[in-house]
């Protein structure tokens, strides 16, 4: 299983130093900037040793083109607002949670917005999961770095305890086919524009959190290539 911390548009670059020593203290390594501020001493200073994480950052002017580049299979997006979009629910998940289901190989991609703003909805929507801590009505909002030092250590835990690597995984391709198939499936069940919209968004998050290995996703695509191809031939009778 490959993590990848991703920091989306840090503004100061000694959070960047902190996110990356909460990094070390749980043994990941790969760390990721979205159009970050500028990388002045202070990341480095707050990193301490974990200094070589900040310097071996990947920087990406874009989220997706980071999702792209390094065929990311699951996208977890951590928030304190959860909500949808299309009146379609998301259903946040907590970090005791999270950690349970990252039980598998794969390209994770685990994000925190910019500090005080979050993600954006756009960027929500591009999430498989989403994460939220339990916290006080009175002041719901973490500090980015204690939100993830929960986060981290709770991936930790459950990673030390089942070995996980000869796991045959499901490849960002693999999914990617599924949701083709489910979307031509979709346009054929004459369903109205917007209820059709909202039910490819509903199909892509579901398959986009689903840990599958490589077995489940052949014999589920070779299902729904028979479905669409039933559905195409009656609707050509």
């Amino acid at each position: 299983m490959k993590i990848y911390t991703v920091f989306v548009e840090p503004k100061t670059s000694g959070n960047i130093g902190f996110l990356a020593r909460c990094m070390k203290n749980f043994g990941l390594k790969k760390l990721v900037l979205i159009n970050p501020c500028k990388l002045e001493n202070d990341a480095y200073y707050q990193a301490m040793h974990a200094r070589e994480l900040v310097q071996d950052a990947l920087i990406y002017d874009t989220l997706d083109e980071f999702i792209k580049d390094k065929e990311i299979t699951s996208v977890i997006g951590t928030t304190g607002t959860p909500g949808g979009s299309y009146n379609v629910p998301r259903i946040p998940i907590t970090p005791e949670e999270l950690g349970k289901t990252m039980q598998v190989n794969g390209n994770i991609a685990l994000l925190f917005g910019r500090e005080g703003d979050g993600l954006s909805n756009h960027e929500l929507e591009s999430c498989d999961v989403l994460v939220t801590i339990p916290t006080s009505d009175e002041y719901p909002i973490m500090n980015i770095t204690h939100a993830a030092t929960i986060i981290f250590y709770e991936i930790f835990k459950n990673k030390k305890s089942y070995p996980i690597d000869d796991i045959d995984i499901s490849s960002y391709e693999d999914k990617e086919v599924l949701l083709q198939l489910t979307d031509s499936i979709i346009s054929k069940l004459d369903y109205a524009e917007h209820k059709e919209k909202q039910v490819k968004i509903l199909a892509k998050r579901i398959i986009g959190r689903a840990f599958m290995v490589g077995r489940e996703t052949r014999t589920l695509r070779g299902t729904l290539k028979r479905i669409d191809t039933r559905i195409k031939k009656s609707h050509e009778e």
